[in-house]
């Protein structure tokens, strides 16, 4: 009997899969533990391996598809068996997984079943479309479906309705100069008695769709897919449901410059890498985080989660999109093993080879900025978190100091909080108590 393939479940929180590519086609041998496809979640691409020897006898659902976990992909098998029927249930299935609710309810499994040969001349429709068609009087052999195979939708009739009322508002002439040239007559407004559509109305039209055409074909575009689509999704979720409020303060980073050429050689030479500003503000602030847990807690429901660990994530600038690989248990750790870990996740994920867990479980993320020549950002969160550190440049500037102007290092903390689970109060707190470790970095070391 032939095996499933599933759509493997690679994290707690993950609900969907998308299949980025296969490695095989079908009716090509496999063997166990080969890699068979490559499988996209919101955090991180990866290789599924076959679980099976055998040849691939049907793939269920194509690449850039999106498939609930643990549903079947595919089929594994002897070279002849047959899977037909439980493909065609199969892809019925992902199809109302992935519409909304109403469309999911219009599908008539018996038109999916396998069973099509009794169907070629039969129209496709949903019950919706049909009592449409009936009241209006509208014959469905002439009404082109845009559903599932060709099926006819309520929104294809109520389309072409639209377009036979559009032709009565149309002069001949107009209507022959549109057909020529393919013309979409329902995106035209007629300069007509009553709105009718005149010939140079249509005309017009074409005009400005060469001209829109033209500077398309010249316009580079580029497809949001892959991490950059999950990133937007995530985003625009955070931004949409997260009340952000952004606090700002300069730190003095005169003592931290100090701290850090002491430091450098010693812990270049216990790791091999260079201490830099990142692992000396991830102590800080994890620090700072054990005197402040509210900011290191998450919303569930209505239930604020106090994390009994730090868990720095660290945003990366990846060649795919936004990475956030996870320093864990950030409190407990000096220079040197921050060092050597930060710059380690920070490579993987550039090279995009993380592991699920390296990017999982973090509590707080700081995104830093301080190489390019940026002071201060309004950072997003990133959720189920609840507060995000945004880190700008160093660079001088005059300040006051005992009553003296100086020019000091100064350096910008931008602190993004959700409103709904941290008030002003604590999370100015949390600033405070990070800007006097960073001015006064020795403390670290006790």
């Amino acid at each position: 009997m032939a095996t499933e393939v599933l759509m493997p479940k690679l994290g707690a929180a993950m609900e969907n899969g998308t299949i980025i590519k296969w490695f095989k086609n079908e009716g090509e041998f496999i063997e166990a533990g080969d890699p068979l496809l490559e499988v996209m979640t919101d955090k991180i691409n990866i290789e599924v391996e076959a679980n099976v020897s055998g040849t691939l006898l049907k793939i269920n659902c194509v690449e850039e598809e999106t498939v609930p976990v643990n549903q079947v992909v595919g089929y594994i098998g002897d070279a002849n068996e047959k899977v037909a029927g439980f493909v065609q249930q199969q892809r019925v299935l992902n199809f109302a997984a992935n519409k909304s609710m109403h469309e999911a309810n219009e599908v008539d499994a018996s038109c999916y079943e396998g069973k099509t040969d009794h169907l070629e001349n039969k129209v496709r429709r949903t019950p919706a479309a049909r009592k449409l068609a009936n009241l209006l009087g509208v014959n469905l052999q002439h009404v082109k479906g845009s559903g599932f195979n060709g099926r006819i939708h309520r929104s294809d009739v109520e389309k072409f309705v639209d377009a036979l009322k559009q032709q009565s508002k149309t002069t001949p002439l107009a209507q022959k100069v549109a057909k020529e040239n393919q013309v979409d007559l329902t995106q035209i407004a007629g300069t007509g008695v009553q709105g009718k559509i005149l010939r140079n109305d249509v005309v017009k039209n074409i005009v400005r769709n060469k001209e829109a055409q033209e500077e398309s074909n010249t316009a580079k575009s580029l497809k949001m897919e892959g991490i950059r689509k999950v990133i937007a999704q995530r985003m625009t979720q955070s931004a949409n449901t997260a009340p952000h409020v952004t606090i700002v303060s300069e730190v003095d980073m005169t003592e931290g410059i100090a701290l850090r050429n002491q430091l450098l050689p010693i812990v270049e030479k216990q790791t091999g890498y260079r201490l830099s500003y990142t692992e000396i503000i991830v102590k800080a602030v994890a620090l700072s985080l054990r005197k402040h847990p509210m900011i290191n807690a998450s919303l569930q429901g209505d239930n604020i989660i106090l994390h009994p660990k730090i868990n720095i994530g660290l945003a990366v600038n990846a060649t795919s999109g936004l990475i956030v690989p996870v320093v864990r248990n950030a409190d407990q750790k000096g220079f040197a093993k921050l060092t050597e870990e930060c710059k380690e996740v920070g490579s993987l994920a550039r090279n995009g080879k993380l592991s699920v867990d390296q990017m999982a479980g973090g509590t707080f993320t700081i995104s830093n900025l301080g190489m390019y020549a940026v002071d201060a950002f309004t950072p997003i969160i990133n959720q189920p978190e609840s507060a995000i550190l945004g880190v700008g440049r160093i660079h001088e500037k005059p300040v006051g100091v005992n009553g003296s102007i100086e020019l000091r290092p100064m350096m910008t903390l931008s602190l993004s909080f959700d409103h709904r689970i941290i008030d002003g109060a604590p999370a100015a707190a949390f600033l405070t108590d990070l800007k006097t470790i960073l001015e006064n970095p020795y403390q670290m070391m006790i």
